[in-house]
């Protein structure tokens, strides 16, 4: 077992890393979820039957790892916000954590699409991460988001042009393009 979970470490795990950090957009929650979907991994290894690859089986569990802590987030926000009164209380929580846009700083193409990717839904910046990061097929897309591939085909077809969109907005060009 210690030499398949080394083989799927070496050979996915920059690229592992690379999506859920593009997801979660903080790293040390990155490096967590990570261990998460490792842990998963040796759990349930004897159950992987082959039908797919074990990259696109690796995935899938690292999109299902990703959502829960999503909606984990969502739940504690929930309690969050039942718990204070904040017409009361003048303070609000800050998050000390770099934001998306201070990691890219230095380069404004990246920048950039931090903020697009945020405008997205879920689905759109799976597929999109999967797709232009990841260099992941729509075959590998398909199997790892468990869609069919003209449903991977449709989100990135509007997830690209709500991108499209943003960028000539961005460029002030927004007007010309709603008149198509």
């Amino acid at each position: 077992m210690r030499s398949v979970y080394e083989s799927l470490y070496e050979k996915y795990h920059q690229d592992l890393f690379q999506f859920i950090f593009y997801m979660v957009k903080n790293r040390e929650q990155s490096e967590d979820l990570v261990q998460e979907v490792y842990i998963k991994v040796l759990k349930s290894y004897t159950q992987f039957k082959g039908d797919s690859s074990e990259k696109t089986w690796l995935f899938s569990i690292a999109r299902h790892v990703t959502i829960d802590f999503f909606r984990k987030q969502t739940r504690k926000k929930k309690r969050l916000l039942e718990f204070f009164d904040w017409d009361k209380k003048g303070e609000q929580l800050v998050d000390n954590q770099p934001l998306p846009e201070e990691i890219a700083e230095k380069n404004e193409d990246i920048k950039l699409l931090y903020q697009y990717l945020e405008k997205l839904s879920v689905d759109q910046k799976s597929v999109i991460i999967l797709r232009y990061i990841q260099s992941m097929s729509i075959q590998e897309t398909a199997d790892i988001l468990g869609w069919s591939v003209s449903k991977v085909k449709t989100t990135q077809h509007r997830g690209l042009k709500l991108l499209q969109n943003l960028a000539a907005e961005q460029r002030g060009e927004g007007r010309r393009n709603e008149a198509r």
